[in-house]
Protein backbone atom coordinates (compact mmCIF):
# COMPACT_ATOMS: atom_id res chain seq x y z
CA UNK A 1 0.00 0.00 0.00
CA UNK A 2 1.18 3.08 -0.78
CA UNK A 3 1.29 6.42 1.49
CA UNK A 4 -1.25 9.14 1.49
CA UNK A 5 -1.27 12.21 2.72
CA UNK A 6 -4.81 13.08 2.95
CA UNK A 7 -6.61 16.47 2.58
CA UNK A 8 -7.73 15.93 6.25
CA UNK A 9 -4.22 16.36 7.40
CA UNK A 10 -3.96 12.54 8.18
CA UNK A 11 -1.35 9.94 6.39
CA UNK A 12 -2.32 6.58 5.82
CA UNK A 13 -0.67 3.51 3.86
CA UNK A 14 1.97 3.58 6.92
CA UNK A 15 2.40 -0.09 8.32
CA UNK A 16 3.67 -1.27 12.14
CA UNK A 17 7.21 -0.13 12.63
CA UNK A 18 6.88 2.29 8.84
CA UNK A 19 8.41 4.87 11.31
CA UNK A 20 12.53 5.14 11.49
CA UNK A 21 13.74 4.77 14.82
CA UNK A 22 13.40 8.33 17.03
CA UNK A 23 10.39 10.37 14.68
CA UNK A 24 8.17 9.63 18.16
CA UNK A 25 9.34 11.64 20.58
CA UNK A 26 8.20 12.87 24.02
CA UNK A 27 6.61 16.25 22.75
CA UNK A 28 4.97 14.44 19.51
CA UNK A 29 2.90 12.40 21.90
CA UNK A 30 -0.58 13.19 23.16
CA UNK A 31 -1.60 14.34 26.72
CA UNK A 32 -2.41 11.08 28.95
CA UNK A 33 -1.91 8.82 25.44
CA UNK A 34 -0.03 6.32 27.52
CA UNK A 35 -1.27 4.47 30.34
CA UNK A 36 -0.84 1.19 32.02
CA UNK A 37 -2.32 -0.63 29.23
CA UNK A 38 0.18 0.15 26.57
CA UNK A 39 3.23 -1.14 29.35
CA UNK A 40 4.29 -4.26 29.34
CA UNK A 41 5.38 -6.03 33.02
CA UNK A 42 8.41 -5.09 34.10
CA UNK A 43 8.76 -2.03 31.89
CA UNK A 44 9.17 0.46 34.59
CA UNK A 45 12.39 -0.44 36.88
CA UNK A 46 13.82 0.88 40.24
CA UNK A 47 16.34 2.92 37.96
CA UNK A 48 13.01 4.53 36.69
CA UNK A 49 11.57 5.79 39.51
CA UNK A 50 12.22 9.06 40.90
CA UNK A 51 14.75 9.17 44.47
CA UNK A 52 12.06 8.12 47.67
CA UNK A 53 9.31 6.89 45.14
CA UNK A 54 8.84 3.09 45.57
CA UNK A 55 9.99 0.78 48.05
CA UNK A 56 7.28 -2.00 49.40
CA UNK A 57 7.11 -4.79 51.63
CA UNK A 58 8.11 -7.95 49.15
CA UNK A 59 7.44 -10.53 52.11
CA UNK A 60 6.90 -11.20 55.92
CA UNK A 61 8.46 -14.27 57.99
CA UNK A 62 6.97 -14.18 61.40
CA UNK A 63 7.88 -17.03 64.25
CA UNK A 64 6.30 -16.90 67.61
CA UNK A 65 7.60 -18.21 70.77
CA UNK A 66 4.92 -19.72 73.22
CA UNK A 67 6.70 -22.23 75.47
CA UNK A 68 8.96 -20.70 78.04
CA UNK A 69 12.75 -20.89 77.65
CA UNK A 70 14.99 -20.24 81.10
CA UNK A 71 18.69 -19.67 81.28
CA UNK A 72 21.08 -18.94 84.16
CA UNK A 73 23.89 -18.05 81.64
CA UNK A 74 26.47 -15.34 81.97
CA UNK A 75 27.41 -15.78 78.12
CA UNK A 76 25.44 -15.14 75.23
CA UNK A 77 22.88 -18.06 75.12
CA UNK A 78 20.81 -19.45 71.27
CA UNK A 79 16.94 -18.91 73.10
CA UNK A 80 15.42 -22.14 71.82
CA UNK A 81 12.43 -21.35 69.28
CA UNK A 82 12.98 -17.74 68.94
CA UNK A 83 14.52 -17.99 65.18
CA UNK A 84 13.04 -17.04 61.62
CA UNK A 85 14.75 -17.41 57.84
CA UNK A 86 14.21 -15.16 55.06
CA UNK A 87 15.71 -15.47 51.60
CA UNK A 88 15.37 -11.99 49.76
CA UNK A 89 14.35 -11.84 46.16
CA UNK A 90 16.68 -8.81 45.65
CA UNK A 91 20.65 -7.87 46.56
CA UNK A 92 19.49 -4.17 47.25
CA UNK A 93 16.33 -5.51 49.76
CA UNK A 94 16.72 -4.41 53.63
CA UNK A 95 15.31 -6.85 55.82
CA UNK A 96 13.27 -5.03 59.04
CA UNK A 97 13.50 -7.02 62.20
CA UNK A 98 11.49 -6.68 65.09
CA UNK A 99 11.66 -8.94 68.43
CA UNK A 100 8.61 -8.50 71.10
CA UNK A 101 7.58 -10.53 73.89
CA UNK A 102 7.67 -11.06 77.54
CA UNK A 103 10.05 -11.87 79.76
CA UNK A 104 10.61 -12.19 83.80
CA UNK A 105 13.40 -13.06 86.43
CA UNK A 106 13.82 -12.87 90.12
CA UNK A 107 14.32 -9.85 92.31
CA UNK A 108 17.33 -7.28 91.17
CA UNK A 109 18.22 -9.54 88.27
CA UNK A 110 18.84 -7.90 84.44
CA UNK A 111 19.35 -9.81 81.69
CA UNK A 112 20.79 -8.93 77.16
CA UNK A 113 19.06 -9.49 74.30
CA UNK A 114 20.66 -9.59 70.64
CA UNK A 115 19.92 -11.05 67.21
CA UNK A 116 22.58 -12.97 64.78
CA UNK A 117 22.20 -12.97 61.27
CA UNK A 118 23.76 -16.37 60.16
CA UNK A 119 26.29 -16.28 63.27
CA UNK A 120 27.58 -12.35 62.68
CA UNK A 121 25.69 -9.91 65.44
CA UNK A 122 23.51 -7.17 63.49
CA UNK A 123 21.86 -4.29 64.75
CA UNK A 124 22.95 -4.06 67.79
CA UNK A 125 24.49 -0.87 69.97
CA UNK A 126 26.35 0.05 73.06
CA UNK A 127 24.19 -1.60 76.28
CA UNK A 128 24.20 0.65 79.74
CA UNK A 129 27.84 0.65 81.49
CA UNK A 130 27.38 -1.49 84.21
CA UNK A 131 29.08 -4.50 83.22
CA UNK A 132 29.05 -7.42 80.40
CA UNK A 133 28.30 -7.60 77.70
CA UNK A 134 28.53 -3.97 76.19
CA UNK A 135 26.57 -4.68 73.02
CA UNK A 136 22.85 -5.85 72.88
CA UNK A 137 19.93 -5.20 70.54
CA UNK A 138 18.07 -4.33 73.76
CA UNK A 139 17.56 -4.86 77.34
CA UNK A 140 15.28 -7.32 78.79
CA UNK A 141 14.05 -5.61 82.14
CA UNK A 142 14.94 -6.24 85.78
CA UNK A 143 12.63 -6.78 88.87
CA UNK A 144 13.61 -4.49 91.59
CA UNK A 145 10.12 -4.12 93.46
CA UNK A 146 8.91 -8.18 93.48
CA UNK A 147 9.67 -11.58 92.92
CA UNK A 148 9.51 -12.92 89.44
CA UNK A 149 7.90 -9.96 87.71
CA UNK A 150 7.16 -10.01 84.12
CA UNK A 151 8.23 -7.73 81.56
CA UNK A 152 7.32 -6.47 78.37
CA UNK A 153 10.63 -6.05 75.57
CA UNK A 154 10.69 -4.81 72.68
CA UNK A 155 13.72 -4.22 69.64
CA UNK A 156 14.06 -3.93 66.09
CA UNK A 157 17.08 -2.79 63.39
CA UNK A 158 16.94 -2.46 59.45
CA UNK A 159 19.54 -5.08 57.81
CA UNK A 160 21.83 -4.75 54.87
CA UNK A 161 22.63 -7.88 54.11
CA UNK A 162 23.16 -8.00 50.45
CA UNK A 163 21.84 -11.59 49.61
CA UNK A 164 19.67 -13.50 47.89
CA UNK A 165 20.76 -16.39 49.67
CA UNK A 166 18.55 -17.86 52.99
CA UNK A 167 19.02 -15.50 56.05
CA UNK A 168 18.47 -16.95 59.66
CA UNK A 169 18.12 -14.64 62.43
CA UNK A 170 18.58 -15.81 65.77
CA UNK A 171 18.03 -14.62 69.07
CA UNK A 172 20.28 -14.66 71.84
CA UNK A 173 20.24 -13.98 75.66
CA UNK A 174 22.81 -13.09 78.45
CA UNK A 175 21.84 -13.16 82.18
CA UNK A 176 23.58 -11.10 84.48
CA UNK A 177 22.27 -12.59 87.52
CA UNK A 178 20.11 -15.30 88.70
CA UNK A 179 17.75 -17.00 86.68
CA UNK A 180 15.90 -15.47 83.36
CA UNK A 181 13.13 -16.51 81.66
CA UNK A 182 11.77 -15.12 78.09
CA UNK A 183 8.82 -16.81 75.86
CA UNK A 184 5.06 -17.17 76.24
CA UNK A 185 4.66 -18.92 79.73
CA UNK A 186 3.92 -16.75 82.92
CA UNK A 187 6.67 -15.79 85.54
CA UNK A 188 5.16 -14.33 87.92
CA UNK A 189 4.59 -16.11 91.27
CA UNK A 190 0.98 -14.32 91.75
CA UNK A 191 -0.08 -15.45 89.23
CA UNK A 192 -1.99 -12.64 88.55
CA UNK A 193 -1.24 -11.77 85.07
CA UNK A 194 -1.16 -13.88 82.02
CA UNK A 195 2.37 -13.62 79.99
CA UNK A 196 2.21 -12.06 76.10
CA UNK A 197 4.13 -14.71 73.21
CA UNK A 198 7.29 -13.75 72.08
CA UNK A 199 7.89 -12.86 68.85
CA UNK A 200 10.10 -12.62 65.83
CA UNK A 201 9.05 -10.71 62.63
CA UNK A 202 11.10 -10.48 59.30
CA UNK A 203 10.42 -8.29 56.44
CA UNK A 204 11.90 -7.88 52.99
CA UNK A 205 11.57 -4.14 52.15
CA UNK A 206 12.09 -3.38 48.36
CA UNK A 207 13.89 -0.24 47.33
Amino acid sequence: MSIVINGTGSISGIAVGGLPDGTVDAGTLATNSVDSAELIDGAVDAAHLASGVGGKVLQVVSVTKTDTFSSSTTSWTDITGFTATITPTSTSSKIFVTVTGYAGGDTNRFAYLKVQRNGTDVGIGDSRNDGTPKRCLCDLGDSPHDVDVGYAFTGSFLDSPASTSALTYKTQMWVIAGTYLIGGSKSESDGNRSATPSTITLMEIGV
